[in-house]
């Protein structure tokens, strides 16, 4: 019998994630499978596995909301690989973070659209998570503009030019 983890393994690519995912579809037991998967195995599972729960949010979101601590918590480890990072911002930016997980999301978001280090992907969708948070917190519009203007003077590649745009007229209204 072939396990999650040994299909997430012999992927190929695009369509065979996106079988994966279909398979998961409202199931929340395969889904608890995936996320196993992406806390606790190798690398290379881990950042397959992230790539999985990218399509499955886009369709199944609800099947995430109670494995948010545990995402935000991973979010949060050093040295995490790029895909984890991309791929558990990325789904932030469409789902309702609880109350009692924003700070965290929140500090964690500043700190990657803050170093200019950080890949294109992740700042752009830190900056959208912000601006989503700075609805329920107007307080902190003012140090996501500034970090956003830092990011379009250090590095303004197309991708942070264009979501900057798009953030920045959001706090503005």
């Amino acid at each position: 019998m072939t396990t999650l983890r040994d299909r997430i393994l012999n992927a190929g690519g695009k369509p065979d994630m996106a079988s994966i995912a279909t398979w998961i579809g409202h199931s929340a037991p395969r889904f608890a499978q995936l996320m196993e998967c992406f806390l606790h195995d190798e690398y290379r599972v881990v950042q397959r596995a992230a790539w999985i729960i990218s399509l499955v949010a886009d369709e199944q979101p609800s099947l995430l909301q109670p494995h948010l601590p545990a995402m935000v918590a991973r979010m949060q480890e050093a040295g995490l690989p790029v895909a984890v990072k991309r791929n558990v911002v990325r789904v932030l930016q469409v789902l309702h973070i609880p109350e009692d997980l924003q700070g965290a999301v929140m500090e964690q978001c500043f700190i990657f659209l803050a170093d200019p280090q950080e890949t294109v992907a992740v700042r752009a969708f830190s900056m959208t998570v912000l601006a989503n948070l700075a609805k329920e917190y107007p307080e902190i519009k003012g140090e996501i503009v500034m970090l956003i203007e830092d990011a379009l003077e250090q590095e303004p590649t197309p991708g942070i030019v264009s979501r900057a745009k798009k953030v920045l007229k959001l706090l503005n209204n």
